[in-house]
């Protein structure tokens, strides 16, 4: 067996570990429970420039500590236009989960994280500056869930977003 087929046998195996590894996830504003965001407004349109909101927003006290909601890998901790200080952690079977809106951010790529570790703090940056504070949490599989794609609009988007709510609370 040749090194490249060796290393393509490791990374096979990697990314199917990986794929069906638990997630474990908590609610990442801290205290926050259910009733701090609508389960309904994962794909609620219309929503702004994006069409349709990808994600839930949790409300709470400016500077509440967010958590990871899983264990992973810090892939972006930055700004962005529209989501303002975000980071997004790489975690359990392929999916990115997304914090936007942060007011601080205390995590750097490359970073590992757990489940429960503070990695930032509510804010309002972005589009929802001058908004109550929340976090717009969003969770995208690498791996197409080509089943979930439906007739609504951007509904082949859902074979990649998936409903934070339904993870966080299943």
């Amino acid at each position: 067996m040749t090194k490249k087929h060796k290393a393509l046998k490791i990374f096979l195996v990697i990314f199917v570990i990986i794929l069906f590894l638990p997630e474990f996830p908590k609610v990442p504003v801290q205290n926050a429970t259910a009733k701090d965001w609508n389960a309904k407004s994962f794909w609620f349109e219309p929503w702004g420039k994006s069409g349709v909101h990808k994600g839930i927003d949790i409300f709470g006290k400016m500077n509440t500590p967010i958590l990871s909601t899983t264990y992973g890998l810090v892939i972006f901790a930055g700004e962005l236009p529209r989501g303002g200080k975000v980071v997004a952690v790489l975690g359990p079977k392929w999916r990115v989960h997304y914090y936007a809106h942060l007011n601080v951010d205390s995590v750097f790529i490359g970073e590992p994280v757990w489940s429960g570790k503070t990695i930032a703090s509510l804010g309002d940056t972005g589009n929802a500056k001058g908004k109550p504070p929340h976090l717009h949490y969003s969770v995208v599989t690498l791996v197409p869930y080509l089943w979930k794609i439906d007739g609504t609009l951007q509904g082949w988007k859902k074979a990649f977003y998936l409903d934070p709510a339904a993870i966080l609370l299943p």
